[in-house]
């Protein structure tokens, strides 16, 4: 059983940048970890994803050159590095777990974490 637990959103300004992290608790050897969000009102949306070895990552189109996944998996803590922040980008923002490959369904995860808060706002 995975627990998995989100920090470091906040309040940005347009331009801005944000560092999420995922911290799991168990064991994650062989979990892909993917971040997901949404905004109110819309459905929750795959941002990025990272395999379990950390060797393959990928990202929604509007994400690509600003965002940017990484593993630690001696802290089994996963990062979302989010740079150029607009303020579309505002959505609670979950990462998730699940065996295996990445996919940007949401419905193939297994464990999700609480959530935490993005705004981007001036």
């Amino acid at each position: 059983q995975l627990q998995l637990v989100e920090s470091g959103g906040g309040l940005v300004q347009p331009g801005g940048s944000l560092r999420l992290s995922c911290a799991a608790s168990g064991f994650t050897l062989g979990y892909a970890i993917g971040w997901f969000r949404q905004a109110p009102g819309k459905e929750r949306e795959g941002v990025s994803c990272i395999s379990s070895s950390g060797g393959s990552t990928n990202y929604a189109d509007s994400m690509k050159g600003r965002f940017t996944i990484s593993r630690d998996n001696a802290k089994n803590t996963v990062y979302l590095q989010m740079n150029s922040l607009k303020p579309e980008d505002t959505a609670v923002y979950y990462c998730a777990a699940r065996l295996n490959r990445c996919t940007s369904s949401p419905i193939l995860y297994d464990y999700w974490g609480q959530g935490t808060q993005v705004t981007v706002s001036s």
